[in-house]
């Protein structure tokens, strides 16, 4: 698998920012679970975008040109005791062997440090509404440099917002991001198959859940991309359902939205599959409409298409195929212009992946629809949600929910889905859990 060029990261940057500028990005805070007790740390994805480090308690700061260098990095220092406590430090020599930082700095010294790597500069680069105290921080600073402007000292510049310019960076992957996200996405669909294989009635959805983050873990994929969505039944029908704590019942679907994430890169895989091992001639029916839908968006991905094209092919799909079931009334045209199919499909059909699930990146240009390019990683997941107390639809329908999602990296000339391991043809689904 190749490297991440880190250091090709901060050469893009720092092309964009020009001479005498400086940008300065704080890493994650960790979050207190309860008590003295912290949730696992996870580091901020445009600070390890840029850097590849994930401590806690530290600021990188990009100068280009700095004769000194241009890679500064405050962090904690190496502390035997607090190390036994907490677990080992990389401190300021090794952030220079490590990550290749020219200068490193105790985090306790940037009140000292800082400033003066600001001062004279035309350019302030950070990223402002994402972390407010160290947005004040850094007002601070600049404050400081403008009150002793009567000492010589030169008052930085303009102030200017960095996410933009370094979420439009993370839009577009390159092939060792990708080969991470695939890497993933394959392991996501070892435990979906896993998961597949262990359904049955009379079990829990905790244990599908707990069968899913045990294939994680046994192929060096230790966390969840998001909390995973395992819900049996009518729980199908909440979008963003997390008790996962129903029975499986016998006859019920069960909606599994789970993906892990392998060196900070995402997976985002739906699959809806029998409890009992067959689908009743509805859930088949309205499966195989969720499924055409899909495929279809799918063939959608491709270099010079608009995003919009991918969810409105979808939508058009689905609400063709209400129509052929008698649940829409009406001609496809009149019910594209009232939108009904949004009882049923009230989201869009994908987002971007990356560093984070929902990932960074416009969906528009200029009040348009993005066009696709080569590089760009999104889901596709069309879906279908019928409560069980929709009385305004035949009862066979009723508490059917069914998602299927999959990961497609943007090629020059289509699409790859990296996400193809994990199964989604009917026959095969019935087959693989019997």
């Amino acid at each position: 698998m190749q490297k991440i060029n880190f250091a090709a990261r901060r050469k893009r940057l720092m092309q964009w920012m020009g001479d005498n500028s400086i940008a300065i990005l704080p890493a994650a805070n960790e979050k207190v679970r309860s008590r003295d007790v912290n949730f696992h740390f996870r580091q901020d994805s445009d600070f390890w975008y840029l850097t590849g480090f994930d401590e806690p308690e530290a600021v990188v700061v990009i100068i280009p040109g700095r004769k000194h260098g241009e890679f500064i990095l405050f962090n904690r220092e190496k502390d035997p005791i607090q190390e036994t406590w907490h677990g080992v430090r990389l401190g300021q020599e090794g952030a220079i062997e490590t990550l290749g930082a020219d200068d490193a700095f105790p985090i306790t010294d940037i009140d000292d440090i800082l400033p003066g790597l600001m001062e004279g500069k035309d350019r302030i680069y950070f990223e402002l509404g994402v972390n407010p105290e160290f947005d004040q921080q850094i007002l601070e600073w600049r404050n400081q440099l403008t009150n002793a402007q009567h000492k010589g000292e030169s008052r930085p510049g303009e102030m200017i917002d960095l996410k933009h310019h370094l979420h439009e960076m993370r839009l577009i992957k390159t092939q060792a991001e990708i080969q991470r996200m695939r890497y993933a996405a394959n392991v996501s669909a070892k435990a979906h198959i896993a998961l597949m294989k262990a359904c049955a009635s009379g079990k829990n959805e905790r244990h599908m859940e707990a069968e899913l983050e045990y294939h994680y873990a046994l192929n060096d994929c230790r966390h969840a991309a998001y909390p995973s969505i395992v819900a049996a039944g009518n729980n199908a029908n909440i979008l963003h359902y997390v008790e996962n704590d129903s029975e499986l019942e016998d006859g019920d679907l069960l909606l599994t939205d789970a993906g892990c994430e392998f060196e900070y890169y995402a997976s985002d895989i739906s699959r809806t599959i029998p409890i009992n091992g067959r689908f009743s001639k509805a859930q088949a029916e309205l499966y195989d409409l969720v499924l055409a839908a899909q495929e279809a968006a799918i063939e959608m991905v491709k270099p010079g298409n608009h995003w919009n094209d991918i969810h409105d092919k979808a939508v058009e799909i689905i609400t063709q195929g209400l129509i052929d079931l008698k649940i829409l009334k009406g001609s496809l045209k009149v019910n594209l212009i009232k939108e009904t199919y949004k009882e049923f499909y009230m989201h869009k059909t994908g987002h971007w992946l990356g560093l984070d699930v929902h990932d960074v990146g416009d969906y528009q240009v200029h009040g348009q629809p993005r066009l696709l390019e080569a590089g760009m990683v999104l889901t596709v997941e069309p879906g279908l949600y019928i409560n069980k107390d929709n009385t305004r639809v035949a009862k066979k329908w009723r508490g059917i929910g069914i998602r299927i999602e999959d990961d497609v990296a943007v090629t020059k000339t289509g699409y790859d889905v990296l996400s193809k391991a994990a199964p989604k043809d009917r026959e095969k689904i019935e087959q693989l859990m019997q």
